[in-house]
């Protein structure tokens, strides 16, 4: 989708006083709403609405062969389904390379922050775990789709259970459910993600912002051992130009700020 010149030089006039078309400012995310258990078919699932973005997250739990480097450990698969009713810039077929970018992003954090205790998932070594799909789909588009499904995904996962497993046909008895968690950790996962709009750094990009970006970095974190301290799990740069030295020092000075402003919102969502 093609942004009018109109539009971006509007945008960049109001970053450049500090403000947005939207009026919120540079560093400010739009309203964050969580909502669980809305599927009764997945084994965990979550909508979030991030301003008009909103997302759909489904966990389905099935038992699989480990993969040989990682025997006595379940398994996690991510996929985004960018969905043509959400917007007009997505259309129907095969994933494209922002949803497929998306997940990984996604997957990423996850998957190295420990948030998943992935040996809890094992049932018998070397011959049958665990495996978690997380099915990540967009039904509004209003940019910042990576941040949404990111705090969906962790939503559904922090209210998902384990299902019946039948020991005698080594399959999961699907739609019955176990009171058992996903074992997962204290470890939470947030991602944050900065775009650059001329000399401006700002999060929780509109669409019209989205297309107007020049640079995007996304940092997955988890809190660390001593207090204050914060753990970059994972990062990805994306959009054609350069963050500065300087940008990046202020990126990384804004981040632990704006990781405790989401993992507010995520504090209420319980097993």
């Amino acid at each position: 989708m093609d942004l009018p010149e109109i539009t971006r030089k509007r945008i960049s006039q109001f970053l450049a006083e500090g403000k947005r078309l939207d009026g919120r400012k540079p560093l400010d995310y739009r309203k964050i709403e969580i909502e669980t258990g809305i599927s009764k078919n997945a084994e965990g699932s979550a909508r979030v609405k991030l301003g008009d973005t909103e997302v759909l997250v489904g966990v389905k739990i099935d038992v699989a062969t480990p993969y040989t480097d990682h025997e006595g450990e379940g398994t996690l698969i991510t996929t985004t389904e960018l969905l043509p009713m959400s917007s007009p810039r997505f259309e129907p077929g095969p994933p494209g390379i922002e949803s497929v970018e998306t997940a990984r992003i996604i997957d990423r954090g996850i998957r190295e922050s420990g948030f998943i205790d992935f040996e809890k998932l094992c049932i018998k070594k070397g011959e049958k775990v665990y495996s978690i799909m997380l099915d990540i789909y967009s039904i509004n588009y209003d940019g910042n789709l990576i941040d949404a499904g990111n705090i969906a995904a962790i939503a559904a996962l922090k209210t998902a259970k384990l299902p019946k497993y039948n020991e005698e046909t080594g399959k999961v008895e699907y739609g019955v459910l176990t009171n058992k968690p996903v074992p997962l950790t204290d470890k939470l996962p947030i991602n944050i993600t900065f775009h650059k709009i001329g000399e401006k750094i700002l999060v929780d990009p509109s669409a019209e912002e989205e297309e107007s970006s020049e640079a995007r970095v996304s940092f997955a974190l988890t809190r660390g051992e001593k207090k204050g301290e914060m753990l970059i799990n994972a990062a990805q740069k994306g959009e054609g130009k350069i963050f500065t030295q300087e940008e990046m020092f202020k990126i990384l000075d804004i981040v632990e700020e704006k990781y405790i402003e989401i993992e507010e919102k995520l504090k209420d969502v319980k097993n």
